[in-house]
Order: C-alpha cells, then structure tokens, then sequence
C-alpha cells in the first residue's frame, strides 16, 4: 500500500495502487547535491520572471552551497530573470569573496543573504525582491492577517523589519534584517518588500510567491470594506495544515513542472 508522509496526509485523498507521491530527492554526492540545487534555483528565478517579480536590477534568490555551508549561489547583478541558466549562477562567500563566476554580485544581496544564512542555519535558501504587492503592502508597517487559507501559512509565523535606511550596503542592516526574520519563515521589509526562507529552493520560492499574493488579497480585502479574520485557533490548526517544509516544497511542484517544460535551457 502507498503512504503519504503525514505533512500531506490532510491533502491527499484516497490512493490508487502503486500511487507514487513526489518527495524532496536523496543525493549520493555533494557535486549530485550541488547540480540540483542550482538548477532549482535557476528554475526558481524563471518562475520570479514568469510572475513578474522584476524590477530593474533589484532582486535575488541565493541557495546554500551543500558542500560549503558558508558560501551560496545567487543571481548575476544585473541579469534578467528571465535568462538565468544555472551555468550563470554566482558563488559567494559570508566575507563576500566570490569563488565562482564571472559577474558581480548585487551588494544589497550579499548584505542581506549572507547576514540570513549566517544567522540560520537550517535556511537553505532565500528569496526576495521588490513585487509589487509585497512592496505596497509593506508600506503599511503592518503584518498579513488571517483572512484566508493562504495566509494562515504566515500566521504568527513572519517578523516585520521596520527600520528602513535606504540601498542594504551594510552588514550591520543585514543582520538587523535577520534579527525581525527570527525562526519564522518571512520577514516583511517596511517600505521595501518581502523575504521568504525555507529548507528548500522550492519552499522558499512558494513561500514568496504565495505571500505576495496574500499581500495582495489583503489589499483588495481593505479596499472593498473590513476584512473578517479567521480566528486564531483555526488559524494556527491551517498553519499546521500547509505551513510546513514538506507542504511548502510539495505546493511548488506544478511551478516547477510547468517552468521546467517551458524552459528546458535553465538546465544549461
């Protein structure tokens, strides 16, 4: 009989026989380790691309190396969303030393990203960028409510970072920024936009995408009259639902698949 990892029981229904339920890989190498991890985070800045999530040079998504815990993958300063393949990709270190790649690296992304993976370690990867909702939203100085499923996931589960100072170029605000992000699994950056982490490319990229669109349900909610709130005992039991690691990994699958067909040279 097939079996369902209790973190996706809730959502699955009954099974057929031989039913195969997609799980985060096993790697029997760091280089094997190594290739995925980059290809996903290529994958993940397409789908930023495919969303929108561009603004002129801001933005950036980095991934823990797997055989080097102190240095990560990110995006060439300067490259579109849309063209990254993983060959493109950028190795920094925590002291900003680059060890593989040929292109700067965004100094608001090392800042930020070093200061982040530095202070969790369980945060694999990392995504932020300047989307639209999440950067009207944050103007507000406010947290997402619980007004719908979605939302939940962030329930008591996302900080507020409320110190804005202009351009991240210093370490310092980078580690302030890892200070509001605590344990949770965002941060919302006043007057600047959202950052996601998670054990995984994929979590952290579905944890961004679905918080920007929370973001704008909210706004919308707003404008249309007084959102009604799911109370807290409920909202913390849906947290429990679809907030998880594996939920947040397993929720980004149909991206994934869908980017992966369309574009086939992210692999390159």
């Amino acid at each position: 009989m097939s079996t369902v990892p209790s973190a996706l029981a809730a959502a699955v229904g009954p099974l057929p026989a031989g039913a195969i339920v997609p799980l985060p890989p096993a790697f029997e190498s760091v280089e094997e380790e190594r290739r995925y991890r980059k290809e996903q985070l290529a994958a993940g800045f397409r789908i930023f691309g495919r969303f929108g999530f561009s603004e002129g040079v801001a933005g950036h998504i980095t991934v823990r190396d797997p055989g080097d815990p102190n240095a990560f993958w990110v995006n060439p300063f300067g490259m579109s969303f849309t063209q990254i393949k993983a060959s493109d990709l950028i190795l920094v270190d925590h002291e900003g030393n680059v060890l593989e790649g040929r292109r700067p690296v965004n100094r608001a992304a090392f800042v930020i990203h070093s200061r982040v993976h530095a202070a969790r370690p369980d945060a694999v990867a990392a995504a932020h960028s300047h989307s639209l909702h999440g950067k009207a939203f944050s103007s507000l100085g406010i947290p997402l409510d619980p007004i719908t499923q979605d939302a939940c996931a962030f329930f008591e589960d996302h900080g507020i970072y409320d110190d804005y100072r202009g351009v991240v170029n210093e370490t310092e605000e980078g580690e302030r920024v890892a200070k509001a992000l605590g344990d949770f699994k965002a941060v919302i950056l006043k007057n600047h936009g959202l950052l996601t982490v998670g054990h995984s490319v994929a979590e952290a990229v579905w944890w961004f995408v679905t918080m920007e669109r929370s973001c704008q349900a909210q706004l919308l909610a707003m404008a249309a009259g007084t959102p009604q709130l799911i109370d807290r005992e409920t909202a913390l039991l849906t947290r429990g639902q679809i907030g998880g690691h594996l939920a947040g990994w397993f929720q980004a699958r149909p991206l994934w698949d869908q980017i992966t067909a369309s574009d086939p040279d992210l692999f390159d």
